[in-house]
C-alpha cells in the first residue's frame, strides 16, 4: 500500500467521521484541526520504533584543530545507530558530557583521528553540535546513522513515511475526544485500533530488520 499525502490522510479520517472532503487541508477551521491530529499521530509513530523509512545518514566534514560541530539538517529528535569515520570504516565510540569535558581538560588538546563523540547543546536553528576526541588533525567525514522523525507534514501533496493507517487511527481517536461521541466508534475504541494497527506493523517491519526490536507505546 502507498503511503499517503497529506490531504488524504485528512480526508481519510474526515470520511471516517462522516463529514465532507476538502480540497486543501486548510479549506475549513475542522480540516485544519484534523491535519494538526495527523501532525500529532505521525510523531507518536514515528517516537514508537525505529522505522526503516527514517533511517538516514547524515555528514559531519572536520577540519584541523576544531573540535566542535554542527550535524547538519539533524533537528535534536533523532537517535543513533551507529558513527562512523568514511576515511578508515573506524567506529566512533560515544561519551558522556562529563566524560568527553575530562578528557578536555586534562593536559594539551590531542589531535589525531577522532576515536569518539559527545552531543553538545544545539546551535541557533536547533540542530544537535557534537564534540569528537581527540581533536580531528585534519580533515575526516564522519557519518552518523540516524533514524530522524520526517518534518511536521505541511504542504497537500507531503507524503508521510511511516505506517498510513496507525496515523489515521490516532488522528481519528483524536478527533471523537475532541467533538464527543456522537453514536458512532467510541474515542476509547478507535485509540484500541490505533493501539493494534501499531502493533501489527511493529510486527511486519521487525520480521524484515531483525535488529529492530525496541517499540514504545505512547
Amino acid at each position: 500500500m502507498a503511503n499517503k499525502t497529506y490531504l488524504e490522510l485528512v480526508n481519510d479520517v474526515l470520511i471516517r467521521l462522516r463529514e465532507a472532503e476538502v480540497q486543501t487541508v486548510s479549506q475549513t477551521s475542522y480540516s485544519k484541526l484534523i491535519g494538526k491530529f495527523i501532525n500529532d499521530g505521525k510523531r507518536q509513530v514515528e517516537d514508537s520504533y525505529t522505522w526503516n523509512a527514517l533511517l538516514v545518514t547524515l555528514t559531519v566534514p572536520t577540519v584541523a584543530a576544531t573540535s566542535n560541530y554542527v550535524i547538519p539538517n539533524s533537528g535534536s529528535r533523532f537517535t543513533v545507530k551507529r558513527v562512523i569515520n568514511q576515511e578508515s570504516d573506524w567506529f566512533l565510540d560515544e561519551l558522556s558530557s562529563d566524560e568527553m569535558a575530562d578528557l578536555q581538560r586534562n593536559g594539551p588538546q590531542e589531535q589525531g583521528k577522532p576515536q569518539y563523540y559527545s552531543f553538545r547543546g544545539v546551535d541557533s536553528n536547533f540542530n544537535t553540535k557534537v564534540d569528537f576526541f581527540p581533536v580531528p588533525d585534519g580533515i575526516y567525514n564522519i557519518d552518523f546513522d540516524v533514524n530522524k522523525p520526517q518534518d511536521e507534514l505541511a504542504l497537500n501533496t507531503d507524503i508521510l513515511s511511516v505506517p498510513n493507517e496507525p496515523v489515521i487511527f490516532y488522528a481519528y481517536a483524536k478527533a471523537l475526544a475532541e467533538r464527543g461521541e456522537d453514536g458512532g466508534l467510541q474515542s476509547g475504541e478507535a485509540y484500541q485500533l490505533y493501539l493494534q494497527s501499531l502493533a501489527d506493523f511493529v510486527a511486519i517491519e521487525s520480521s524484515r530488520y531483525r535488529s529492530e526490536t525496541i517499540w514504545t507505546l505512547y
